[in-house]
């Protein structure tokens, strides 16, 4: 009993000197988790001692280093071991090859094999919906290294695509193929959740939750057994406690190596050391998203899955987030309708269409030329085989029943091979043109918008201070600038939705100048159960049924899809009816606040051309450089409270804005380098290729001059 007496002091003496060492050098440092780490290695040092395990190593440098183990027993998993914690907008799944399939509502995606790729592969994949097949025997693969991205049209199938790869959907038919058993598979959607009250070092512990709840255990019952001293019976049933929390914790990765990933990782995401225990909500939304992206690389995912990752961000942040992924090793897959993000991040580009996948190598410019040159050849191809098809068909016709019969039954056999479906050429298939104008009013005064010594500010913080501006008929301004540099503000005081908080004016024009004003998120405030086509009667009572079919039509609801409730559409689809609802409305001040937000390209395009063609006048912010620069004819830059006015497009903006521009250097010279390549490609093709690729940019050309000579009588939305 002494023997035993003795043994159980002298751990208890053992862990509270390790303990208050541990509290006392934490709080010297100052530094958080690093405080709680030497305070975990008190205890570990003490544990050992107390129990008779090795001890700890002396050596000095080891002992310092935060990222090495403080025990020569302690083993560790690695962060590819951690139990993970999911959540909507960081979602991690363990794709396990089990006999025993998981549940619908494990952490584990089923239906999965192991072998036949360095990273994830999609084998034949099937889905349809009520009768309606979505995806048909889809193939693709991401590989090591490669960073695909998916497009296509809203309602293509990306997003069921995604959740069949993370397992939320069953595919009808199919399976995925993975490198390895426990495959980590990281989803970052646009809409990341973060804890607003939590301070950024706490949101990244929320990634080790399970670690520190045992943690948490072991300092609990380590307390109890300091106040238990004088019941021996009930000090021998917490050391069992005790050490059955260890055996657990020493599953569990090193919290010592815990705080080494989040100080490696913190710079590496542009946060300082001082910005740990700041407050999240105290961070502008793209450096939110840095937290959100920070939390799923510390569970250093096997694959990244990113869903419109650029939508609500800075141009800078997008620039920055381009720059992080390139240097990231992992396979991924982005869903984007951002053509520069994709132009900039990509090595392969996949294609759903028609249910079908088709893959591009390259980045997103390289898939538009190869998918052209294909159609060229497929068009070359189609057209020769129609005119054998009809010279065969005439001479059957023509010489059976005749002396020549034999040949007419030649004639025929030749017809059976051409209509092979292994070998016939189907004819291309082309979206129709879905051209469109904004409806126009009277002609406005020459000067639209005229802002002069504009000073306004939010609690203390001053965006603009005697700011000056005028605008002008014809212009398309482009505004830019950081988050919360008070974009969507000027918006707003341009339409007199605020007052000027410190003096000066924002004012529109004297004669006709009537705006329309595209918010942010605008699809968000369509009223759920209203259908599409009831949704632009309400906006635009007075029009004629028939056009606002018309425009439904153009924006790709047609038929029964008009008659679908905006509750039960896609974001993309809501994104094209809030676009529709607000063309409904006469106007020659378009004010648009990040419309293309959720629009998918083809969309995209469409409202590109018809900004370039309205009369009026077209104030736009927007986080897209491709749009920017499709529309723009002058920018205003907004920067610590000063508007810095740039009269020319994009280009010009770079050109004149140096740090812009070097930011911008590696996208102009890769750009450089793809026309270079595409003029080479080009002088390799055929006359006959030269030929079709001349009458499609004719026929192109007429299209888009058709909404310019309209005249004033036909219909708005012709």
């Amino acid at each position: 009993m002494g023997a035993m007496m003795k043994l159980v002091v002298g751990r208890v003496q053992g862990k509270v000197q390790g303990k208050v060492q541990g509290r006392v050098q934490g709080r010297v440092q100052g530094k958080g988790v690093a405080g709680r780490a030497l305070h975990a290695r008190g205890r570990t040092a003490a544990s050992c001692a107390g129990s008779g395990r090795p001890t700890c190593s002396g050596d000095r440098s080891n002992a310092n280093r935060r990222g090495s183990s403080a025990c020569s027993t302690r083993g560790s998993s690695g962060l590819l071991g951690l139990p993970l914690r999911a959540s909507p907008s960081t979602e991690v799944r363990t794709a396990e090859v089990d006999e025993a399939a998981p549940s619908p509502s494990t952490e584990f995606l089923s239906g999965t094999s192991v072998g036949g790729t360095s990273g994830l592969k999609l084998s034949g994949i099937t889905k349809s919906f009520k009768a309606n097949s979505l995806l048909n025997g889809v193939e693709w693969e991401v590989k090591k290294k490669e960073r695909v991205g998916l497009v296509g049209v809203n309602g293509a199938g990306k997003s069921t695509l995604l959740k069949i790869i993370t397992g939320e959907v069953e595919p009808d038919e199919g399976e995925i193929l993975v490198a390895k058993k426990n495959m980590k598979v990281a989803y970052l959607t646009q809409e990341f959740e973060v804890d607003q009250d939590a301070t950024v070092l706490e949101e990244f512990l929320s990634v080790y939750s399970d670690q520190v709840k045992i943690q948490r255990e072991i300092e609990k019952v380590q307390l109890e057994i300091e106040a238990a001293t004088d019941d021996l019976d009930r000090m021998g049933d917490l050391i069992d406690d005790l050490n059955k929390l260890q055996a657990k914790a020493d599953t569990f990765l090193d919290i010592n190596v815990l705080d080494k990933a989040i100080d490696q990782m913190m710079p590496k995401l542009g946060f300082k050391q001082e910005d740990k225990d700041k407050v999240v909500s105290s961070f502008s939304g793209g450096w939110q998203m840095r937290v959100s992206l920070g939390k799923i690389l510390l569970r250093e995912p096997d694959i990244l899955l990113l869903d419109e990752p650029t939508n609500h961000l800075d141009l800078d942040t997008i620039s920055w987030l381009e720059g992080y992924l390139k240097e990231q090793d992992i396979p991924m897959v982005v869903v984007s309708h951002d053509r520069e993000f994709l132009d900039q991040l990509c090595t392969k580009i996949v294609e759903l269409e028609r249910g079908q996948a088709k893959t591009y190598k390259g980045n997103y410019s390289d898939y538009v030329e190869q998918k052209e040159k294909a159609l060229i050849q497929q068009r070359i191809a189609w057209e020769k085989q129609q005119k054998e098809v009809k010279r065969l068909e005439e001479m059957a016709a023509r010489l059976q029943g005749g002396g020549q019969a034999g040949r007419a039954e030649s004639a025929k056999k030749e017809l059976e091979r051409i209509k092979d479906p292994e070998t016939y050429v189907e004819k291309p298939f082309e979206w129709k043109s879905r051209n469109f104008t904004f409806p126009n009013t009277e002609r406005c005064g020459e000067v639209v918008l005229r802002i002069n010594n504009l000073t306004h500010g939010y609690e203390g913080k001053e965006l603009f201070n005697k700011a000056k501006l005028v605008l002008e008929r014809g212009e398309r301004l482009a505004i830019l600038g950081p988050n919360g540099a008070g974009k969507s503000t000027l918006l707003r005081l341009i339409l007199g939705q605020e007052e000027p908080s410190g003096g000066g004016e924002a004012t529109l024009g004297d004669h006709n100048i009537v705006p329309n004003y595209f918010v942010q998120n605008q699809a968000e405030d369509l009223d759920p159960n209203l259908s599409a086509l009831e949704t632009l009667i309400d906006a635009a009572p007075d029009a004629k049924i028939n056009d606002l079919k018309a425009l439904l039509g153009k924006m790709m609801f047609s038929g029964e899809a008009m008659n679908r409730k905006a509750g039960v559409l896609s974001g993309g689809e809501k994104a094209r009816l809030a676009m529709a609802k607000f063309m409904t409305t006469p106007a020659s001040l378009l004010v648009l606040d990040e419309p293309t937000n959720h629009l998918d390209i083809p969309s995209k395009e469409m409202l590109e051309q018809a900004c370039q063609n309205f009369e009026g006048a077209i104030v736009a912010v927007s986080h897209d450089r491709y749009f920017l620069k499709k529309i723009a004819t002058r920018v205003l830059e907004i920067k610590d409270g000063q508007f810095t006015n740039y009269d020319g497009d994009y280009k010009v903006f770079l050109e004149k804005n140096e740090e812009a521009a070097e930011k911008e250097g590696n996208r102009e010279q890769k750009l450089k380098e793809q026309e270079k390549k595409m003029i080479k490609s080009k002088s390799k093709i055929s006359k006959a290729e030269k030929k079709m690729a001349k009458k499609q940019k004719a026929k192109q050309f007429a299209s888009s001059q058709k909404g310019k000579k309209a005249s004033k009588n036909s219909k708005r939305w012709s």
